[in-house]
């Protein structure tokens, strides 16, 4: 008789929480994602080279029905109540993930990351993240399991950062005042260039870093910051560690196709974080008022939806229309956008080391 996990409380009142999965359902999960990222490092992209949008768009669309498809698995094995929970789940995670996609644009600009490395670094920094992100999973349901009173901690904090990323109105980013990256440049020795894909080399027979790493920190960094918004979100949904973490995990995996295809996009996205703070808003409340009201998930993966067609379809005819306006107008000045390519130029500063070609150690 193979053991069976006990994923959650007992109360039947909450969602997931009758939900029990067998331990080889966990095993084969995270085998399957041990083949994804295998395949992803030794097959797809054992060279480095750039990534186009046609490899984008085609690589992006894949995760996307992987993601969705894996919902009937969910339906086979836990039932339709957990598919659905699993969906709202995916779909959370994903459009909040695009905030983070952004973030990572900024980040590699910043230190000019060659395109040709973009792919490696954030490959890692996706596997940094879904061991991170299972880390807040299990925390956050043990502490809602222990201690009853944190489901309005996660609910109101939710509503306040949903307050926070709708009127945060694209403030910009700035790498450099990081505490975290200024601390790393002071006890790690960083060399003053890339040195093809390594991220440590030797140096006159000293092991530094190069600034590849420095960026992989930094994209953890944000990482960490952006689940301390999407696990609540997705604990109102679910309280099933399995499928929060398959949602994630899923979500996770698509990000760095989702980074390649709109490595452009955000200055036509102008609404985004508005739709965001309304999905975070949304959630947020479903929370606090679970204990007298539990929304159907059909409901709440609906509002998510809606919210996000509105979100993107106003974007856009917003976007149209300040074009057709300039060309109106005589083709003046186009309207500032966040610039997402790499710059010409590396901008940090790194203190100088002599450079040579090292071997890793």
């Amino acid at each position: 008789m193979i053991p069976r996990l006990r994923l959650a409380s007992s109360s039947a009142d909450v969602p997931g929480a009758d939900i029990q999965v067998d331990a080889w359902m966990w095993v084969a999960f995270l085998a399957l994602i041990a083949v994804l990222l295998l395949a992803d490092l030794f097959l797809f992209h054992k060279e480095a080279h750039e990534i186009s949008m046609r490899e984008a768009g085609i690589t992006s669309a894949f995760w996307i029905i992987l993601g969705v498809s894996f919902s009937l698995v969910i339906w086979a094995l836990l039932g339709g109540p957990a598919a659905g929970q699993y969906l709202t789940g995916y779909v959370i995670e994903k459009s909040l993930s695009v905030d983070n996609v952004f973030v990572w644009a900024v980040i590699l600009s910043y230190f000019a990351v060659p395109k040709a490395y973009q792919h490696r670094v954030l490959y890692w920094g996706v596997f940094g993240a879904l061991v991170l992100r299972a880390i807040f999973i299990f925390a956050g349901v043990a502490l809602l399991e222990a201690f009853s009173w944190m489901l309005y901690v996660f609910g109101a904090f939710l509503v306040f950062t949903a307050w926070r990323v709708a009127t945060h109105n694209n403030e910009e980013i700035h790498p450099e005042r990081n505490p975290i990256l200024k601390l790393m440049r002071r006890v790690v020795p960083v060399s003053s260039e890339y040195h093809g894909q390594k991220f440590w080399v030797r140096i006159n027979a000293r092991r530094v870093a190069t600034p590849l790493l420095v960026v992989l920190v930094m994209v953890e960094v944000t990482d960490v910051v952006f689940a301390v918004d999407s696990i609540p979100a997705i604990l109102a949904v679910t309280r099933s560690e399995f499928i929060v973490f398959t949602s994630n995990a899923f979500a996770i995996l698509g990000l760095r196709a989702l980074y390649f295809l709109l490595a452009g996009a955000q200055g036509k996205l102008r609404y985004l974080n508005i739709g965001l703070g309304v999905i975070l808003g949304y959630v947020g409340i479903k929370m606090l008022i679970s204990e007298w009201y539990h929304m159907p998930t059909f409901i709440s993966l609906g509002v998510i939806a809606v919210v996000l067609a509105v979100t993107v379809f106003a974007s856009l005819r917003a976007d149209a229309r300040e074009h057709a306006s300039e060309d109106a107008g005589g083709g003046g000045e186009p309207a500032p956008t966040a610039e997402l390519e790499s710059d010409p130029e590396p901008k940090p500063d790194p203190e100088p080391e002599p450079v040579a070609e090292g071997e890793t150690s």
